[in-house]
């Protein structure tokens, strides 16, 4: 449950330092970059639910023996 919490935290903590670097590259005008640094971290954020989600799994395949 613990590794649940700081997973939202670190997603939040993703989110707001993008979104300040995200605003201060729009200000000097490389809007283009801050578009990408913005997909990057979205392409992280994913990865790290997409990890949170196949633990999930593998611990359902587990309780219900469907081990192969």
């Amino acid at each position: 449950m613990a590794n649940d919490v700081g997973l939202i935290f670190q997603i939040a903590g993703v989110g707001i330092v993008v979104a300040m670097i995200h605003t201060v590259l729009k200000q000097m005008g490389k809007e283009e970059i801050a578009n990408w640094v913005t997909l990057i971290a979205f392409v992280l954020v994913l990865y790290m639910v997409a990890t949170v989600i196949d633990d999930l799994f593998t611990k359902i395949r587990s309780v219900f023996l469907f081990q192969s």
